[in-house]
């Protein structure tokens, strides 16, 4: 795992961040695609194992791209000193930010002037882009106290945030706008303010923790090839085996134990449907454990799938903002052809008229379409950034 291109750039990072975002874009398409246009179908108690495990594997996306931000983050330290570092993150924070609620929010909705189910009010959801950025912002400070302590606090964060459970106020869900702000740091609810509705999806305290965690084991990714594959294999292997046992046990880390159901299946099922808002300490240990382990192996992927994927994985931004957009587009183009007055898709996936929609073979379909067309977009964007130096495109 040498480095490529940029000095703070591994290709073991860019192909794992590049394979996350090309199975996070099933989940997307499977928004505006798949029959039923379930947000969360997890939350289905008879949901099928195909859409199940069509759902679980998009789980590994936003852990592992938010702790590779922290990650990336912490190998600039070699070249930025704190304060230039602290700037850095701050401002590309609020620039984050700024892109999910002007940019990103639009591309979800295709209605910047308002949506009808949300009484006319422009919606905002705040996502990954705005936890990533939010968290950014954190880490501007936070790396002032070192790489340690770093670790240490996000560690602390992630094994101890689920004590939180018991007394942390209820809410019911993005559209719950009846609780403070600040609830928003560990709960999904929604606020309210002026003409806009902001869908708090990502609560921020968890993804904090991944973002500092990340920061803080940087210094494993610059040691020897041979000795960081050798760390990354046995700390994933140790969190996986304590995910198993925690879950297993249901000792602690997740507030929705499983249960032996009705056949092998449904409690395999069961017992893999972790809680991800907020995203309970199972549920990083059954992401970020497999994930350190394929990084550790990254090197020995052959490289027809490894190239493509480290192309995807050094142009992420250009990747997520022109998907949404283009999986948006499409859908509205397909409804059209399936006889929907195309005004009905300029909303939220969830409303989109009954009847719409492919089944699972169809979405996948245009999953393959949609990351076909977007690779000569990834592959001109990885090439501007490996030949050219120039600030601006450290925010891209």
């Amino acid at each position: 795992m040498t480095p490529e291109g940029r000095a703070y750039r591994l290709a073991s990072i860019d192909m794992l961040r590049g394979l996350v975002i090309v199975v996070m874009a099933i989940d997307h398409v499977r928004d505006y695609f798949n029959f039923g246009g379930e947000a969360d179908p997890m939350a289905n108690p008879g949901i099928d194992a195909a859409l199940f495990f069509t759902r679980w594997i998009t789980h590994f996306c936003a852990p592992v791209f938010v702790f590779l931000a922290g990650t990336s983050a912490g190998l600039m330290t070699a070249r930025k000193t704190p304060s230039a570092l602290g700037a850095f993150l701050f401002k590309r924070g609020v620039w984050l930010i700024f892109i999910e609620w002007c940019v990103v929010a639009t591309a979800w909705s295709f209605a910047p002037w308002g949506i009808e189910q949300l009484d006319g009010r422009v919606g905002v959801v705040m996502q990954v882009i705005w936890a990533i950025g939010a968290s950014m912002v954190v880490l501007a400070g936070a790396q002032f106290l070192g790489q340690r302590v770093c670790l240490i606090i996000g560690g602390a964060i992630l094994v101890g945030h689920n004590l939180l459970d018991p007394i942390w106020p209820a809410t019911s869900g993005v559209f719950d706008t009846g609780h403070p702000m600040w609830v928003a740091l560990h709960a999904q609810m929604a606020i309210t303010s002026g003409p806009f509705f902001l869908a708090m999806v990502y609560p921020l305290l968890p993804w904090t923790g991944v973002m500092l965690l990340g920061y803080g084991t940087a210094p494993l990714f610059q040691e020897s090839a041979p000795r960081r594959d050798a760390r990354l294999l046995v700390w994933g292997v140790a969190a996986t085996a304590v995910f198993v046992v925690l879950r297993g046990t249901g000792v602690y880390g997740d507030p929705n134990p499983w249960q032996v159901q009705d056949g092998a299946i449904r409690s395999f099922i069961d017992f893999l449907n972790v809680t991800k808002y907020p995203p309970s300490l199972l549920f990083m240990l059954m992401t970020l454990g497999p994930a350190a382990m394929l990084c550790a192996a990254a090197d020995r992927v052959p490289d027809a799938i490894r190239r493509p994927l480290i192309v995807f994985g050094r142009a992420p931004f250009a990747f997520y903002v022109a998907h949404l957009y283009l999986i948006h587009t499409l859908a509205v183009v397909f409804g059209a052809i399936q006889g929907f007055d195309v005004r009905e898709f300029l909303t939220y996936s969830f409303f989109f008229p009954k009847g719409y929609g492919v089944g699972l073979p169809g979405t996948y379909a245009v999953w393959l379409l949609v990351v076909a067309t977007l690779y000569p977009l990834c592959k001109w964007v990885a090439a501007v950034k490996g030949r050219r130096q120039d600030w601006w495109l450290s925010y891209l």
